[in-house]
């Protein structure tokens, strides 16, 4: 009888170990632990970037819409998966700059005019530094990534960031 209940019971934890689980991003949540230090201070979402090649390229980004969480930015962040990032939002096309202050790691970033074409790419930007990383038209999005992210996979001037129609 004891061996029957013992192979009941791990047949359970098998079975529960191989069923189908709702993960926090599709129920449309950001992953647990993909950027602890963003979790809950931004928006989440995914975008797909087509690069110079034409591939299309998924990404988790985090999204910075006002003010305060364009300030906050990346700074503090000390580790970020490869195909996650944060996007920019701003509520026109203008000349937009960015700094590396209290950033930890190296940043591609990548300015994208209002129909999501990309105007150009700052690539391995240093961290901890008031330099500023300048758009060289107006633009009106701004996409960071992990430095190097943009040269590995082929995300440069012909390449387009695909907008939700919430973005607008």
């Amino acid at each position: 009888m004891r061996l029957s209940a013992l192979f009941a019971l791990v047949s359970l934890l098998a079975l529960a170990a191989c069923s189908p689980q709702t993960t926090a991003s599709q129920a449309g949540k950001p992953h647990a632990g993909t950027v602890p230090e963003l979790d809950g201070a931004f928006g989440f979402d995914s975008l797909v970037i087509v690069n110079d090649l034409g591939e299309e390229l998924a990404f988790d980004i985090y999204v910075a819409k006002d003010d305060d969480q364009r300030r906050r930015g990346l700074m503090f962040v000390r580790a970020m998966p490869e195909r996650t990032g944060m996007l920019f939002i701003y509520d026109s096309n203008d000349f937009h700059s960015m700094w590396m202050k209290n950033t930890y790691i190296p940043l591609d970033m990548v300015f994208a005019r209002g129909d999501g074409s990309v105007s150009s790419v700052i690539r391995n930007t240093v961290p901890h530094t008031l330099t500023s990383n300048a758009s060289v038209e107006p633009v009106r999005y701004v996409l960071e990534l992990n430095g190097g992210v943009a040269r590995k996979l082929g995300i440069g001037t012909r390449s387009r960031l695909v907008l939700n129609a919430g973005d607008d």
